[in-house]
């Protein structure tokens, strides 16, 4: 029950905490101490999972953009057996009216979402509401920013497929001339985490340093030995690793800004052709995906407009991934899918933005976060 598709439905826990109890007059009581916020919380309630601190239910964004706390319809109609197997109901209580079942037509993601406390539950319902509210209105690019957060948040819990962050640098003074290439690879081998990650530079273009206008750190690579490759090489070196990863399912290439990567890949004719920046409303079994930071972190700080973009480094700095040297095709990717990982598994997308920054979305609501300069500021010690 940690990660389920969208086959079985899902119910508002609005509905079913409000509604349920009070459509079936007869076991109402026995349905309110089942779905009580403290009780879901207990070790001991019959939906817990082993090794999970807490409830797990479902957060789920409708068609509108608007997100719901969600009980799976597998976890609502346990309550009904469980119930009447503890003799505590003498029929099986009948399942909530049809028109508040929600199924995959009716919304666009669904994660799971663990709530520790009953306190935790009670204001998360809380704040959705007050949330939603903020995002009637919201422009398409912002909402379509959102939808991939929480697509993101849903493939990777799933812990399929391969996710594979790469990075170029050219020299400064012709950008067309490649200088080096880094990857940083997760994938999934019976649940378990496997990772990856190195760094190439190119032989013809060792003599073509940067420095006047772009950090030079070439020879920092901080995650193991750089390899020479020659120029030629580079493709078939590319092509290799992409058809190899392809083995696992689909492939979420991860960039941060990805437009001048993505003309690389293009310039040395890499196998992405048939690539897409939209991520399917299911986990697909093949494919390749290309997944932004730039737009995914957007989503956390409900930026709206297409050229407010933050760089890597600020990016990291407000998440507190502690990057360095960065520049370095290698460091770059391997901080991007850091950076990516940790607002993968990270709570739904609200909630996340206020445990990192709360009251930070300014007296004029919505949902941008706004920085005071001092916290902007990469080099301070605010975080």
């Amino acid at each position: 029950m940690s990660t389920e598709v969208l086959t079985g439905g899902y119910y508002r826990y609005t509905d079913i905490w409000f509604q349920w109890a009070e459509q079936d007059s007869t076991y109402g009581p026995q349905l309110k101490a089942m779905f009580a916020h403290d009780s879901l919380v207990s070790p001991d309630h019959p939906f817990h999972i082993e090794g999970v601190n807490g409830a797990q239910l479902f957060m789920g964004q409708l068609l509108n953009g608007e997100s719901r706390i969600l009980f799976s319809a597998k976890q609502v109609d346990y309550a009904r057996y469980w119930l009447h197997a503890m003799k505590l109901t003498e029929n099986l209580i009948p399942l909530p009216y049809s028109n508040c079942l929600l199924m995959k037509a009716d919304l666009q993601t669904v994660s799971p979402a663990i709530y520790e406390t009953g306190g935790d539950l009670k204001l998360a319902n809380k704040n959705m509401d007050k949330f939603n509210k903020k995002l009637k209105g919201s422009n398409p690019l912002l909402m379509s920013r959102r939808l991939a957060f929480e697509r993101v948040r849903t493939f990777w819990a799933k812990k399929k497929g391969v996710w594979c962050a790469i990075d170029f640098e050219g020299w400064e003074m012709e950008h067309t001339m490649i200088t080096e290439f880094g990857w940083s690879i997760i994938r999934w081998e019976n649940g378990e985490e496997v990772a990856d990650h190195g760094h190439l530079q190119i032989k013809e273009a060792l003599n073509f340093r940067n420095g006047k206008y772009v950090a030079d750190k070439r020879m920092n690579y901080d995650f193991g030995e750089s390899q020479v490759i020659s120029k030629k090489q580079l493709p078939e070196y590319i092509e290799t690793m992409i058809q190899d990863l392809a083995q696992y399912g689909p492939i979420f290439l991860v960039f941060h800004d990805n437009s001048q990567d993505i003309r690389y890949l293009q310039q040395i004719k890499a196998p992405i052709d048939g690539y897409s920046h939209i991520l399917p409303d299911a986990i697909p079994e093949t494919g390749i995906y290309v997944v932004d930071t730039a737009d995914i972190f957007g989503a956390l700080l409900g930026e709206d407009s297409p050229g407010n973009k933050r760089g890597l480094e600020q990016m990291c700095h407000h998440l507190v991934v502690p990057a360095k040297n960065l520049h370095n095709a290698g460091n770059d990717a391997y901080y991007t899918l850091a950076a990516l990982k940790l607002m993968a598994t990270g709570d739904p997308l609200d909630a996340q933005r206020e445990q990192r920054w709360p009251n930070h979305t300014g007296p004029r609501g919505g949902v941008k976060v706004e920085f005071a300069p001092e916290e902007e500021d990469s080099d301070s010690d605010f975080y």
